[in-house]
């Protein structure tokens, strides 16, 4: 294994941006048509020569890049599943003034709503 570590020195290696590339080469791959098969082997040597490239900082500004993007969308659907158990018994409102998000118990009609945060209170339906 000595001889993979002398591979690799000084070469970019693995990153988010190089996962993500392997995850969608291994979904393209399950389409069942040839120009898919083609796509994913593009893709998966896409990452293999990101992981063996000496330009670590362009590398690096591209995962920057990647992340810029995907962490957004990361914590959305983070957020979405983390406040799935309790739909049933509780809604959620955001504040206005400044924008935490506030949970309440469901079924108890118009009730007034103040937020831990800044104080500010509303009234919604529950």
């Amino acid at each position: 294994m000595n001889w993979l570590r002398n591979f690799m020195m000084g070469r970019y290696g693995g990153d988010q941006l190089g996962i993500g590339i392997l995850i969608l080469s291994m979904l393209v791959n399950l389409v069942p048509y040839w120009p898919a098969r083609i796509v994913s082997l593009v893709l998966l040597a896409l990452a293999m020569l990101r992981m063996l490239s000496r330009n670590i900082t362009a590398r690096s500004r591209e995962n920057q890049r990647f992340l810029r993007i995907w962490l957004p969308v990361k914590h959305f659907f983070v957020r979405l599943f983390r406040r799935r158990p309790d739909r049933k018994t509780h809604r959620r409102f955001r504040c206005k003034n400044c924008g935490q998000e506030l949970r309440v118990p469901r079924g108890k009609g118009k009730i007034s709503i103040t937020c831990p945060k800044c104080a500010h209170k509303f009234i919604r339906k529950s």
